[in-house]
């Protein structure tokens, strides 16, 4: 019997890329896709709502508080998802990749599952110098301080319902995912990574694509690790 599984997709300002994302999800492994529409100021939530998904509406920006609305309502469905996925609104990441990113959830083998850029094909330019530097950090970091073996922090990704949960989210911008892998170290959750293709993303990046935006994230980040310790 297959898992029920609920796809969260937080966007803001993604009107290019997030038709085509909703579109190329495989419809027969999950049962809602949920977009998460945070301050956009564009047709993100026509579009997506246009392409087939549940649209929610988070007005104050943050990636994290986008991901916390869409599990508010998840957490109401009847029954509730057994495996939630995570996956970005600007098509970067590869939907039809869904499957192959729950299997080791379904098989027994991890609760939590991160599609790993590091560990995959990555298409020239799809990630920037200080993106891949920071991963490393990061990463680093999360193995010297919590003896946690990631390769990434990759958006895509997937995990037991029950568990996140369990998790207790708090952080609600940039040190979202990172927040995520440190804390089920913590709880000794099982946890897996499966090589995932990227691509060069649809529209301009409000994080990468600015120093600003590039600093804060990487100061969030980091500051998220520390606090945990």
């Amino acid at each position: 019997m297959k898992p029920i599984v609920d796809v969260i997709i937080p966007a803001f300002n993604e009107e290019n890329g997030v038709g085509e994302v909703v579109r190329e999800i495989p419809r027969a492994f999950v049962r809602e896709i949920i977009v998460v529409n945070n301050a956009s100021t564009d047709n993100t939530e026509v579009i997506a709502r246009e392409a087939g998904a549940t649209v929610l509406r988070e007005p104050v920006p943050g990636y994290g508080r986008a991901c916390l609305r869409g599990i508010a309502h998840v957490q109401l469905s009847d029954p509730p998802p057994e495996i939630v996925v995570f996956l970005d609104a600007d098509h970067s990441d590869f939907p039809e990749e869904i499957p192959n990113v729950i299997q080791p959830i379904i098989e027994g083998k991890a609760d939590l599952v991160i599609g790993s850029r590091a560990i995959g094909q990555r298409e020239r330019g799809s990630m920037t110098p200080q993106q891949v530097f920071g991963n490393w950090l990061a990463t680093r970091l999360l193995s010297i301080l919590y003896g946690a073996t990631f390769t990434d922090l990759g958006p895509f990704r997937a995990i037991r319902f029950n568990k996140l949960l369990a998790l207790n989210m708090q952080d609600k911008t940039y040190g979202w995912t990172v927040e995520m892998q440190l804390k089920a170290a913590r709880h000794g959750l099982m946890y897996a990574e499966v090589p995932v293709r990227y691509r060069r993303r649809i529209g301009f990046s409000k994080i990468s694509g600015t120093v600003k935006g590039t600093f804060l994230a990487g100061y969030k980040i980091i500051a998220t690790i520390l606090k945990y310790r």
